[in-house]
């Protein structure tokens, strides 16, 4: 199974296309999507878009797992997200790749073990169940391997595997 997972953003959106067969993980791609700062935002949406359909159509994922969005902040920053992972799931119903949420804390639980993990555990276990030889950079681009790999083992249970139908 191959899956696309993304933290999603308007400035970074990291991405992370994993293999996972009979409990083994393999890292194919990861990097991330960037958008300049001053371009207007309309053009910044279009540019996510443009660049998760062009994973998509490389890798032809099963799924995308993508965070679920909490904000108790800055609303613009919220709304501009909001926006952005909007334009990530287009881009996956379009390709009919199926989609599937996850929070950050279900993503901690996922890979480390613990919910309230720091991030810098979670990156140190992504490296090693990947079999990388260093932690992805930018953060994002971590943050979305692990998101994959979360999906991976929700998938893999009983539940997941109900919810994929």
């Amino acid at each position: 199974m191959i899956v696309l997972g993304i933290d999603p953003g308007y400035a970074i959106v990291g991405y992370g296309v994993v293999e996972y067969n009979n409990n083994h993980f393999r890292a194919i791609e990861y990097g991330a999507v960037t958008t300049e700062a001053h371009t207007p935002f309309n053009e910044r949406i279009e540019k996510i878009y443009d660049g998760v359909s062009a994973l998509i159509a490389k890798y032809s994922p099963a799924a995308l797992a993508v965070e679920k969005l909490f904000f108790n902040t800055n609303q613009k920053t919220a709304i501009d997200v909001a926006q952005a992972r909007g334009a990530i799931v287009l881009a996956a119903q379009k390709a009919g790749v199926k989609i599937f949420e996850y929070t950050p804390l279900q993503v901690k639980q996922s890979v480390v073990g613990y919910g309230r993990a720091e991030k810098k555990q979670v990156q140190e276990m992504t490296r090693l169940m990947l079999n990388l030889d260093k932690i992805p950079k930018p953060d994002d681009a971590a943050d979305a391997l692990a998101m994959a790999i979360c999906h991976c083992h929700s998938a893999g249970s009983l539940i997941g595997s109900l919810q994929m139908r």
